[in-house]
């Protein structure tokens, strides 16, 4: 799971077994401890964000500091969170080998700080996206 800034901050959470509702609870406190700001929040339709943990956390007061929005099912590359994954996928770890699990954490988590080294890289992805960063404040 990770989240972008227009200021070029990566934020991210890797987990062995799959994400849930709860892990997206998690991650979204955890913005929400690092920024000074509310967020928005711009995510995909998957089912861990629609979660029961995630409307409860949201009654619970948290609405007042994160507003959601989802991306239309139709246009994934409207997202300029898929540039990280893009970059780490195809430019990072093309063409890396592991010998199991231990090691491709971390080569990835090597791959996710290089790439918190370029915020100029990170921001670019949201002009991939088509949305200007000049008026952006919010995650």
């Amino acid at each position: 799971m990770s989240g972008i800034t227009p200021q070029g901050w990566l934020f991210t959470m890797t987990r062995d077994e799959a994400l849930d509702g709860f892990n997206s609870v998690h991650f979204l406190k955890h913005l929400l401890w690092h920024m000074e700001s509310k967020l928005l929040v711009i995510w995909d339709g998957s089912t861990i964000h629609r979660n029961q943990c995630i409307k409860e956390f949201l009654s619970n007061s948290a609405a007042k500091q994160i507003h959601l929005e989802r991306l239309p099912a139709y246009a994934p590359d409207l997202n300029p969170d898929k540039g990280v994954w893009n970059h780490l996928k195809y430019v990072e770890l093309k063409n890396v080998r592991c010998a199991d699990l231990s090691n491709l954490r971390q080569k990835l988590h090597l791959a996710i700080r290089r790439l918190r080294g370029k915020p100029h890289l990170i921001q670019s992805f949201f002009a991939l996206a088509g949305l200007s960063i000049k008026k952006a404040r919010y995650l």
